[in-house]
């Protein structure tokens, strides 16, 4: 079956050389949305996450000779964002150790993530997972993506994903239920 980014990508190799400049502008046409969700999920404002995205696709940019095929650059972009968001959400906690502003001066800005309160509640209960539950709830049931999926994404087993989900969704329920 042929993904929507190898047809483009047979469709620009007919015309000329598939190098990096437009396959990556193939790339970037057909999931940058999608990783703009997913970068949304992970970190809280919508500022933050376009530039989560972006600096992804810059760092695809840079390493393209190490992604293995066409088919391959999906799944080596979304890593990008995973670990890009995780670079961004480690200097944030440095930099709340170190505050050069009074505290409580920048305020969450979870409100206009999503406006809808429940939702709102279910994004701060997720938010207030660790790291590692966070990623793997938001990649297999907001990314639909399988056990394996998320396993190369994270580098971790699917022993790691199948428990790190199930505390995650554990917590989350108990979260939810408790805002009740």
């Amino acid at each position: 079956m042929m993904t929507v980014l190898s047809r483009a990508a047979a469709r620009v190799a007919r015309t000329e050389p598939v190098g990096a400049d437009a396959a990556l502008s193939e790339l970037h046409r057909s999931h940058y949305r999608r990783c703009l969700r997913l970068a949304a999920m992970l970190v809280d404002d919508p500022a933050s996450a376009e530039d989560v995205v972006q600096e992804a696709f810059v760092n695809v940019y840079r390493s393209w000779d190490k992604v293995r095929s066409l088919d391959a650059a999906p799944a080596y972009l979304r890593s990008a964002v995973l670990n890009t968001a995780r670079s961004r959400l480690r200097r944030r906690q440095t930099a709340a150790k170190h505050p050069v502003a009074p505290p409580g001066v920048a305020a969450g800005a979870d409100h206009y993530v999503l406006a809808n309160e429940r939702q709102q509640h279910l994004i701060e209960a997720l938010r207030a997972l660790p790291r590692r539950q966070r990623e793997c709830v938001t990649l297999r049931y907001y990314e639909e993506l399988s056990e394996q999926e998320t396993s190369v994404a994270l580098g971790v087993s699917i022993g790691a994903v199948k428990s790190n989900t199930s505390r995650g969704l554990a917590a989350l329920a108990s979260y939810m239920e408790d805002s009740r």
